[in-house]
């Protein structure tokens, strides 16, 4: 695992998580339980804080970070997609936020939100439950529907998988 102290900021790892090697968590951040960090993914609470809840996904090359004495927070089975970019303020649990997307500074998106990918979302947004955010800037697009909750439990879960699998099955041979 590529982990950063900074200063006095520490990370804390959660039991079952997987961190890849080739991914920075740096200083004040908490990742939860049954957490998967993908490669390349920085996570940088090097002047601000940021926790991650049990079951969150921060898929490849994804970037959090927070201005300084600010908090990023992702509850509980959130899905970050790869490249994503994120300043944001809370993201409540079961969230998607989408491939490429870009979260700005203060920005709340609701619980079984979607953020499409792409989407940027500027500063201040607040994305309402249960809401299908797109475009740029974000808007509203439709309503979260029990058929994405299905697909999106499945997702997440294959990411839980994952974190567990990682550390028997991952093997650098060259």
């Amino acid at each position: 695992m590529a982990i950063y102290r900074y200063g006095e900021r520490i990370p804390v790892i959660g039991k079952n998580s997987f961190v890849s090697d080739s991914a920075r968590i740096i200083g004040d951040v908490a990742v939860g339980d049954n957490c998967y960090i993908g490669h390349g993914a920085v996570l940088r609470g090097d002047y601000g804080s940021i926790k991650i809840g049990d079951g969150t996904a921060v898929e490849e090359n994804a970037m959090l970070h927070i201005r300084p004495g600010g908090l990023l927070e992702l509850e509980k089975s959130v899905t970050v997609g790869h490249g994503a970019l994120i300043h944001g303020k809370l993201i409540k649990a079961f969230a998607v936020i989408g491939i490429g997307s870009v979260i700005g500074f203060d920005v709340v998106v609701g619980s079984w939100s979607i953020v499409a990918e792409g989407c940027v979302l500027t500063k201040s947004t607040v994305v309402p439950d249960e809401k299908i955010v797109g475009g740029v800037p974000g808007k509203i697009i439709g309503d979260t529907m029990e058929k994405h909750k299905k697909f999106w439990r499945y997702g997440k879960q294959l990411y839980v998988d994952l974190a567990h699998e990682y550390p028997d099955k991952f093997e650098k041979i060259g």
